[in-house]
């Protein structure tokens, strides 16, 4: 017989099985959830163009937030468990910069991660294999004045990113989460009072809930118009290009560190063990609005099969030219592809993690902001604390749907979005390097 104290877990319905979807369904679970379900567009799960579907992302406590700093240590000692199979690398990650970099430094510190100050282009060289920079295949680094900051960080590197959602996704399901892929959810069922009791999907089912968290991406606000997320959860394309390398090439660089420049947003990650090298810029990147809307929607290789992939020019020419200052002579191989990768961004860089006003049963979980990922095992505990109502109240405040919109956080080296241009995007001959 139940005890009369005895309350049962509300039912919850997450749309999305990405990074926030995922992770909330294992927190609900750690919570004694017992009836969740987890609803996604794709037929094929994890989505082939989610911006959680990927060979890599940085691990990093590199913060000038120390909120950030402070979550990004407790989630990268939840990497180093047994559950993630080893798809943590911890390489270390070098971060060049600037003020930003300095009160990151601070940060690092101030929550015991191991740390090392570089003071020269000599100190950075030393954190990269001999041979590699005796050879002549390292940058120099000379750029970097005496008003810079860099240091290396031991506690930290990347995570293999589809191989870790997939794990995390085997893990819910085999404890009872319902993962449901083709499901395209259409609109929120309300009760007589206007709160939310479930969702509907584009094949007319309906499943209720007492609690439905959307968590859909850069998705968020061109699925749910109603909501007016436009100027909360934007959808940004970020450029993304690979090198394959041989084998033989691979070495050579298998045990560099990440990289991350906080001057100019360049950063690149070691060889994978498929020997695919990546870099990025992390920016404001690009917008995409389709004719008749007014919100920017992913534009990805399931919506447009031919050339979802590619990236502007310009940009691509900009990658080629950062990269040739880390690693000279891999900027002289043709690249092996590219990515607009689709982030969420809110316009302060927090994330987006709460209640929607005025509607106790529908909760947001998402605006990454580029920064999500690496808080994977532990992203959904501030969710599952938003559904059980303790959230901290500062960080309720801070993630609120509804706050007042700070100042950017610095972390990018722009701010503003370009709308992407489809005749600027580039092609496979833009792949091969010019002489």
């Amino acid at each position: 017989m139940a005890s009369p104290n005895f309350s049962p877990k509300p039912t919850v319905v997450i749309v999305g099985a990405g990074a926030f979807g995922l992770s909330t369904a294992y927190h609900l679970l750690e919570c004694g959830y017992t009836d969740v379900t987890v609803l996604d567009r794709a037929e094929h799960l994890p989505a082939v163009d989610a911006a959680s579907t990927d060979i890599n992302k940085v691990v990093r406590s590199c913060y000038g937030d120390p909120i950030y700093t402070r979550l990004a240590r407790q989630a990268i000692e939840e990497w180093r468990d047994d559950m993630w199979q080893n798809c943590y690398h911890e390489c270390g990650v070098l971060n060049l910069g600037d003020a930003y970099t300095e009160q990151s430094l601070i940060n690092d510190l101030e929550n015991g991660a191991k740390v090392e100050r570089l003071d020269s282009p000599a100190s950075i060289k030393a954190q990269f294999p001999s041979d590699l920079h005796n050879s002549g295949r390292l940058g120099t680094f000379t750029s970097l004045d005496v008003s810079s900051t860099s240091y290396f960080n031991h506690d930290g590197g990347w995570a293999e990113a589809e191989r870790a959602v997939c794990l995390l996704m085997e893990h819910v399901k085999k404890y009872g989460v319902k993962v449901l892929p083709g499901k395209a959810v259409q609109g929120l069922v309300k009760d007589e009072r206007g709160q939310t009791k479930g969702v509907r999907c584009a094949d007319d089912t309906e499943y209720e809930a007492n609690v439905v968290v959307l968590a859909l991406g850069s998705w968020t606000a061109s699925a749910f118009p109603s909501l007016n997320l436009t100027g909360k959860c934007l959808a940004t394309g970020q450029s993304v290009a690979t090198i394959q390398l041989t084998m033989e090439e691979a070495e050579e660089y298998r045990k560099t560190p990440v990289i991350v420049d906080f001057r100019t947003g360049f950063y690149i990650f070691p060889p994978t063990h498929r020997n695919v090298v990546k870099f990025a810029i992390h920016a404001a990147g690009h917008t995409y609005t389709v004719p008749g809307s007014t919100t920017s929607t992913p534009r990805t290789i399931v919506s447009d099969p031919d050339s979802g992939l590619w990236i502007p020019r310009s940009i691509l020419k900009e990658l080629r030219v950062q990269l040739r200052g880390v690693y000279p002579a891999l900027a002289e191989k043709p690249f092996s592809g590219t990515r607009l990768c689709w982030y969420t961004d809110s316009p302060d860089g927090d994330w987006v993690i709460g209640r929607y006003p005025g509607d106790s049963g529908l909760v947001l979980a998402t605006s990454g902001s580029g920064h999500a990922f690496k808080f994977l095992p532990t992203l959904g505990k501030l969710v599952a604390d938003v559904i059980e109502n303790k959230l901290d109240p500062k960080l309720a405040a801070r993630f609120a749907v509804d706050r007042q919109v700070k100042p950017p956080n610095g972390e990018r080296v722009s701010v503003v979005s370009q709308e992407l241009n489809i005749d600027e995007l580039c092609g496979p001959e833009d792949l091969i390097p010019t002489l």
